[in-house]
């Protein structure tokens, strides 16, 4: 089953979404990832969100970034699929939305990332190259991938 995906401005979530953003962020991020770091960092009202709905359940996320908000380039963070739902190739999907809203919000193919070093494959697969030496990020081994 594919994805629905909707992209949306911070004002235009409706309250429920943004509530259930920010618990499967904490359920991957901090309680599977066993990360203790601070999610709600004041840049989500500055971001492009894109949404995976499945069976209209938030089951993938990412949040886009203008360039020279984050880095330089567009940037897109917070990658997350639910746990159950990896199986189905969501990851690929919500991220082929954010390099195509990416291109649509902010007219540019330019886009780095902070990737965790285990997923290098996978953004590799989706134009990524990584650039840099690696460092760590809340703990976790991180490198910067750049895709143009």
């Amino acid at each position: 089953m594919a994805l629905n995906i909707e992209v949306k401005k911070f004002s235009e979530l409706k309250l429920t979404e943004l509530y259930d953003i920010l618990q499967l962020r904490s359920e991957v991020f901090v309680v599977e990832q066993d990360c203790v770091y601070q999610d709600i960092d004041g840049k989500d009202s500055e971001a492009l969100h894109i949404i995976g709905f499945k069976k209209g359940k938030i089951v993938a996320y990412t949040r886009c970034f203008k360039p020279g908000y984050y880095f330089e380039e567009a940037a897109i963070g917070r990658v997350v699929v639910k746990d159950s739902e990896r199986k189905y190739g969501y990851g690929h999907e919500i991220m082929k939305a954010s390099d195509k809203a990416i291109k649509e919000h902010y007219n540019t193919s330019m886009i780095k990332l902070s990737a965790q070093q285990y997923l290098i494959k996978f953004y590799e697969s989706h134009g990524y190259q990584t650039t840099g030496d690696g460092y760590l990020e809340d703990g976790i081994p991180h490198i910067a991938m750049v895709k143009n």
